[in-house]
């Protein structure tokens, strides 16, 4: 229902006092779906009825009427919300949590009802409402300028960045590594349709960025005087999105939040820039297609736990340039190796599991009884784990040691106070283990004792009145009773009160039974209160030390990752790669790490050098040949280089890199009315615009989707631009022969080709790099192995006899498109003989005697 009807349902008459209610708390969360509870079921009314009863396929029914209107209503049990939750929060949808925080006995007309709690795709923490090993981000965005400004919070974590920006590329690649679940931009500012139109989008007002309200928010939540702690005070555009980011979780969590306790600062000068096309195109952690499997991460992840594999993949997604950080990583990874402990250390992390997130819900008071279960065995985990490490004596491995260390007080803790099974919820009590409490135990005592007194009390009444067929029972609804049958019932005592007539039995009640009944049922519900207090003990108890414990987590994730890292190397045959301070990139015997693993056939290595001489490989090949998968193979082992991995090679030594681009694969975007060919120079134009010497550059076909000339000008115009002003290191895969001569024309560009060779008319395909140009394409081989009918196959053979017959003044006829010794399209011809001696004559000053000597002259020059 819109707003403006809403307000004037509150103002009118006509309305129950409950929908009175419903519209005032409607009024102040338009966006989200309103969750109101009303006994066992949480209720949906009006347009958020009807769009639950869509999304969720629940039934649409109508209660009543309101204004003399029908009241459209769907519900679902409070019981079950938690998996309809995680359906609307995973398809980008907003849900306002209303509870009754009244008492229904003392309560005039409805019950005071108000909302808890706000569920927005960026800021659950619920663990049936999260992916386990991908990061659910919560981004801030705003501008000044030139200049964006960004901020990211894990709501689940507690780990919370900022950053600034200078152009559009960098934002869409930064945004495209991010993937948040939820956006919020600055509704004053203009931004890219790829970013103002993501899933999650939701705007915010201009003043909510405002830098000097925001430091006030930061520093009130570190408790800090300034943020020159944190480097980031003169970051004024991206602490304004520090700023609304964090106000926007107060607002939903209707909570503090102790466990967001720092800010850190990221730079893209840190890491080697990855755009978003490119992102794509090298499939680190989503394939082409969108889903998980077969990309750089499905094969680099085993590790242990859930915060290993977050921590894995934002290493993958953002490789780093810092030289010493990733020899740490590497000598982490070699001690590991070294002590041959990788499996000891996974079996334990294993038993830890994803303590992170954990301790997130234990910070906003939203822990669950089995999550404290967790963390109890987690940390009894943590002393045979400590030995463990003690035992590998490597250095590299100490600034781990320092914070993965033993929580006796905390462990104690748990084991006293949770029991070994305990039920999802606190909710109906059975968490807190006996002995815990005294109080407790003496309220359980009570009621638990209740089945010994109703056993005497059954035999005694039998044997008072006589009467076969009486029993004592209980049930909730009715409370404890004498049930006599039908037959017997006239004969009960006189002070036996009448409580409730059954078919074929008569229930009663005694003075006796019913004080006992007050007596138990009261010790119940002050049990399980002093239950509920109890367990809310326990968690602040553990939010004393919860830094100790966050930093506990950050280091076993890390430990994680690093593990993974040392089982690859062992299991895939990977090797430390070098990182040297010179230019160049030298691999040999280099590996496709998912090729290799997905593939039936015994996988190629192959090489690669790139120095000051030799920084642009012009490589020519049949396709299926395997051109795209050498590029990539390249692109990923420096990018594994850059996170601490060792890598799928034989040895690796790389120079500096700032930029991997990628311009490879075709695909129209017609949501934004490109064309094929229009991508492919978009993103050309990226490349071309933004690489620099210490760029790694990959293009595959460019200037395919055009006409011929126009196709082979913009890829010579390209690849000369690279070559000669970029001076890149680039790999530029083509089928336009003509771009085999650029090695003679410019200093640092060799030819490579990937070979096949024939056998019955069949193409086998070596997958072998080597030196030269191609000498032919093996177009209708490959298209015979794609399937293409036999007759279709046959007639192309035919047609390029014909043309191989033609003197074709193509440039790239089919009789000529391998030819090494074909002419360079765009070098200047030699003159022609015959044309010179043509232009040379008047042919009114000939004899005609001369004009024929002429004719066999020009005939012999043309031969």
């Amino acid at each position: 229902m819109p707003t403006r009807q809403i307000g004037n349902a509150v103002s009118s008459e006509k309305h129950t006092p409950m929908m009175v209610q419903y519209f005032s708390i409607k009024k102040d969360h338009p966006n989200e779906l309103v969750f109101y509870r009303m006994g066992d079921f949480y209720e949906l009314f009006f347009e958020d009825a009807k769009k639950a009863a869509n999304l969720l396929d629940i039934t649409l029914t109508a209660r009543g009427k309101t204004g003399g209107q029908p009241i459209p209503m769907a519900g679902i049990p409070y019981h079950a919300a938690e998996n309809y939750l995680a359906r609307l929060v995973r398809n980008g949808h907003s849900v306002a949590i209303c509870e009754q925080v009244g008492d229904p006995a003392t309560s005039k007309g409805p019950v005071e009802r108000k909302v808890v709690r706000v569920l927005t795709p960026g800021t659950v923490s619920d663990e049936a409402l999260l992916d386990e090993r991908k990061d659910n981000l919560l981004v801030a965005l705003t501008r000044r300028g030139e200049r964006f400004g960004l901020s990211t919070l894990d709501v689940s974590s507690g780990r919370f960045t900022v950053q600034e920006l200078t152009n559009d590329a960098a934002l869409l690649a930064e945004i495209q590594r991010l993937s948040p679940a939820e956006l919020l931009i600055d509704e004053g500012e203009l931004f890219d349709s790829a970013i103002s139109q993501r899933k999650g989008v939701r705007q915010i007002s201009p003043w909510q960025f405002d830098t000097e309200s925001a430091t006030t928010q930061l520093c009130r939540q570190f408790e800090t005087r300034d943020l020159a702690g944190f480097g980031c005070q003169q970051l004024e555009v991206a602490i304004g999105a520090a700023g609304a980011l964090l106000e926007y979780v107060r607002d939903t969590q209707r909570t503090g939040l102790p466990h967001v306790r720092a800010l850190q600062t990221e730079s893209s000068d840190e890491c080697i820039q990855i755009d978003a096309a490119s992102r794509r195109n090298l499939e680190i952690d989503i394939n082409i297609s969108g889903g998980t499997e077969n990309t750089l991460a499905s094969v680099m992840d085993n590790t242990a736990t859930a915060m290993g594999s977050r921590q894995l993949r934002r290493w993958l997604n953002r490789p780093i340039r810092c030289r010493d950080q990733l020899h740490l990583r590497q000598s982490c990874v070699q001690a590991i190796q070294n002590s041959f402990q990788w499996q000891g250390i996974y079996d334990h992390l294993k038993a830890i599991g994803d303590i992170e997130r954990i301790l997130a819900r234990v910070a906003l008071r939203s822990a669950r009884p089995r999550d404290l279960a967790r963390l109890r065995d987690a940390l009894q985990e943590l002393p045979e784990f400590t030995n463990l490490l003690a035992d590998i004596k490597e250095s590299a491995l100490d600034h781990l040691r320092t914070t993965i260390i033993n929580f006796p007080t905390e462990a104690d803790l748990l084991r006293r106070a949770i029991i070994d099974n305990p039920p999802v919820v606190i909710r109906d009590g059975g968490v807190i283990a006996d002995g815990f409490d005294e109080e407790l135990d003496e309220l359980r005592q009570l009621s638990e004792h209740a089945g010994d007194f109703l056993i005497k009390l059954e035999e005694q009444e039998r044997a008072t009145t006589g009467l076969s067929t009486l029993k004592v029972g209980y049930n909730r609804v009715h409370g404890y009773y004498i049930e006599i049958s039908r037959a017997q019932s006239d004969q009960a005592p006189a002070h036996y009160i009448r409580r409730q007539t059954l078919k074929n039995a008569e229930r009663f009640i005694t003075p006796e039974l019913k004080e006992f009944e007050d007596k138990v049922l009261s010790s119940k519900s002050r049990a399980l209160t002093r239950e509920k207090a109890l367990y809310e003990q326990v968690i602040e108890q553990l939010n004393d030390n919860l830094m100790g414990l966050q930093n506990l987590a950050i280091s076993l994730s890390e430990l994680d990752a690093l593990n993974t890292f040392a089982e690859r190397a062992e299991t895939l045959d990977f090797s430390r790669p070098t990182l040297i301070r010179d230019s160049g990139i030298f691999i040999e015997g280099g590996r496709h790490p998912v090729v290799e693993q997905v593939s039936d056939q015994p996988f190629v290595p192959n090489d690669l050098i790139f120095s000051n001489d030799s920084r642009m490989a012009v490589i020519t090949g049949p396709n299926m040949g395997g051109k795209s998968t050498y590029m990539r193979q390249i692109a990923l082992i420096v990018l594994l280089a850059h996170t601490g991995s060792y890598v799928p090679a034989k040895s690796a030594k790389i120079g500096p890199i700032d930029h991997i681009f990628t311009r490879i694969g075709s695909s129209d975007d017609l949501a934004s009315g490109r064309s094929t060919f229009m991508v492919e120079m978009t993103e050309t134009a990226n490349i071309l615009n933004n690489a620099t010497p210490c760029s790694l550059v990959l293009m595959d076909e460019i200037g395919r989707g055009t006409s011929t000339f126009d196709g082979l000008s913009l890829a010579w115009a390209c690849a000369a631009h690279l070559a000669r002003q970029l001076k890149a290191y680039t790999l530029f895969a083509t089928h336009y022969f003509e771009l085999t001569a650029l090695p003679e024309q410019f200093d640092g560009v060799v030819n490579l080709h990937l070979n096949a060779t024939e056998h019955n008319d069949n193409i086998i395909f070596m997958h072998k790099v080597q030196e030269g140009p191609a000498s032919q394409s093996y177009g209708l081989q490959v298209a015979k192995l794609a399937g293409i009918p036999p007759n279709v196959v046959g007639e192309a053979k035919e047609k390029l006899l014909q043309l191989e017959q033609q003197d074709s003044h193509s440039p790239i006829s089919p009789q000529r498109a391998y030819s090494p010794v074909q002419n360079d399209l765009f070098s200047v011809a030699e003159p022609d003989p015959a044309l010179e001696r043509l232009e040379g004559i008047s042919p009114d000053d000939l004899t005609p005697k001369q004009a024929l000597e002429l004719l066999y002259e020009l005939k012999a020059l043309i031969k």
